[in-house]
């Protein structure tokens, strides 16, 4: 009688509340096609929420039967839910990948209405993978899994550079040539022609790798000139006076052809191909104000180039 009495008022209670509990999530997955459920929802009455956390922890400890683990499983159960949180957004990384080809993400960026940029930008940061060493472990082989590179830091160079090389490496797959990549050549909006030159005007600052890299896609450091001795100061002072002005008209007709007006904002600062800032600007301003000073070849150029006051 007191075996009896277990069975159906231990036993075949329990069993009943189980039954209901995986009926409500059935129909909660079916509605909702996951099983993510917060620990506070209820399904009318019934705190689905509240339940399935038990079946966690039960799960955890040991104690539930094989047969029940199989069928939530089968029912899309999630028994850790840091860790299917961190699969929905590795999930938007590879739709975000496979766009762009990198994970060296912006900030703002998105992807399937995730952050994950800034997801990303919060994993590369220290423990950002977790403090536990083998999920963390797990997590960072996930992601070299869909970029070997998406931790730039680890290689010594910044996100930013990862992306615009990876543009880089994008327009000359297409067919594009280094000669074509100038200043104000884009690749989802970043300028990889400006990168570009800055990498041929700075390569000594570059690391072994980064080089390497560049390398292999035709990149070369800008040639260095050579030294030649000043025979005087008065050459010497003429000369880069000379090639300022050069530079300056360069920067000009680059202006012109691009913005088709003569009009130049006094701030105006414009980037050459060799990534050289000229202050456009205060260049033009000065060869007015000095017009009666510079030589017949000077005037001409600028004239050339629409000014009537130096004709």
């Amino acid at each position: 009688m007191i075996a009896k009495w277990i069975k159906f008022q231990i036993l075949d209670t329990e069993r009943q509340d189980w039954t209901r509990g995986y009926n409500t999530a059935r129909q909660y997955f079916e509605r909702e096609s996951s099983l993510d459920v917060p620990y506070e929802h209820t399904e009318g009455a019934y705190p689905l929420g509240r339940w399935l956390s038990d079946q966690r922890r039960s799960y955890r400890a040991g104690t539930m039967s094989s047969t029940r683990a199989d069928e939530l499983e089968e029912l899309g159960m999630i028994w850790d839910t840091a860790d299917a949180q961190f699969a929905e957004n590795l999930a938007a990384a590879r739709a975000y990948h496979a766009q762009a080809g990198t994970l060296a993400a912006p900030r703002h960026a998105t992807a399937l209405d995730k952050p994950v940029g800034q997801w990303l930008t919060n994993l590369r940061r220290p423990g950002g993978l977790g403090k536990d060493p083998e999920r963390a472990q797990r997590r960072a082989e996930q992601l070299a899994a869909i970029d070997p590179d998406w931790n730039p830091g680890q290689l010594g160079w910044t996100v930013d550079w990862q992306r615009h090389y990876t543009g880089l490496r994008v327009l000359l797959a297409a067919g594009g040539t280094l000669d074509e990549i100038l200043p104000g050549v884009t690749y989802r909006g970043d300028d990889i022609g400006r990168w570009l030159a800055r990498q041929v005007r700075d390569w000594a600052r570059l690391n072994p790798e980064q080089q390497h890299r560049l390398g292999e896609a035709g990149v070369k450091p800008a040639a260095r000139p050579q030294k030649t001795a000043a025979r005087n100061n008065t050459k010497t002072g003429a000369t880069k006076g000379s090639d300022a002005f050069t530079r300056g008209v360069v920067a000009l007709a680059q202006y012109i052809r691009r913005e088709g007006k003569t009009v130049v904002g006094r701030q105006h600062v414009e980037e050459l191909p060799d990534g050289t800032s000229v202050r456009l600007g205060i260049f033009l301003t000065n060869q007015k104000s000095r017009r009666d000073r510079l030589t017949d070849h000077q005037l001409t150029a600028l004239a050339n180039l629409g000014y009537h006051w130096a004709q």
